[in-house]
C-alpha cells in the first residue's frame, strides 16, 4: 500500500509517517518508481509508535524500545520483555513522577496566591475601595 493508504489505515498523517521514517522508527520499501510501499507489518509497527508517542515517550526512546524487537510481528499492546524497554519505562515513570511533583508544587503556590486574593478581595469590598484603585495609587 502506498503512504495514503498507510495514513488511512492507521490514522497517521503521511507528514508523521514521512517523519517516523527519517527518525528510522520505520523503513519503508521503495518501488522502482521511488513510491514507499508499505505492508501489514507496516502498520502494526505504526500503531505501536503511536502508543509510546501517548506514553509521552521521546523518538529517541522509541527506537530504542523498537530495536528489542526482532520483527514487526512482535508488536502489540502487550510487549514482551526487554531489558531496554524496562529501563525506558522506568525512566519515564521516574520523569512523570518528577513532573508531577513540580506541578504539585506550583499548583499549591498558586493555591496559596489565589487566597491571599481572594482575601484582599473581601478587604476592599469592605473597605469601599476597588483592588485597581489600591494598585493603581500604590
Amino acid at each position: 500500500m502506498k503512504i495514503s493508504q498507510i495514513s488511512k489505515a492507521t490514522g497517521v498523517s503521511a507528514r508523521s509517517i514521512r517523519y517516523y521514517e527519517k527518525k528510522n522508527l520505520l523503513s519503508a520499501k521503495r518501488l522502482e518508481n521511488d513510491y514507499r510501499e508499505f505492508d501489514e507489518a507496516d502498520i502494526k509497527r505504526i500503531n505501536t509508535i503511536q502508543i509510546y508517542l501517548k506514553l509521552g515517550m521521546s523518538t529517541k526512546e522509541i527506537l530504542e524500545i523498537l530495536k528489542c524487537h526482532d520483527d514487526y510481528d512482535a508488536y502489540t499492546d502487550n510487549d514482551g520483555f526487554c531489558v531496554e524497554m524496562l529501563e525506558a519505562y522506568e525512566e519515564k515513570r521516574a520523569e512523570i513522577a518528577n513532573q508531577i511533583q513540580s506541578l504539585s508544587a506550583v499548583q499549591k503556590r498558586l493555591d496559596q496566591r489565589i487566597e491571599q486574593m481572594k482575601i484582599r478581595q473581601a478587604i476592599m469590598a469592605k473597605t469601599g475601595g476597588s483592588m485597581e484603585q489600591r494598585g493603581a495609587s500604590t
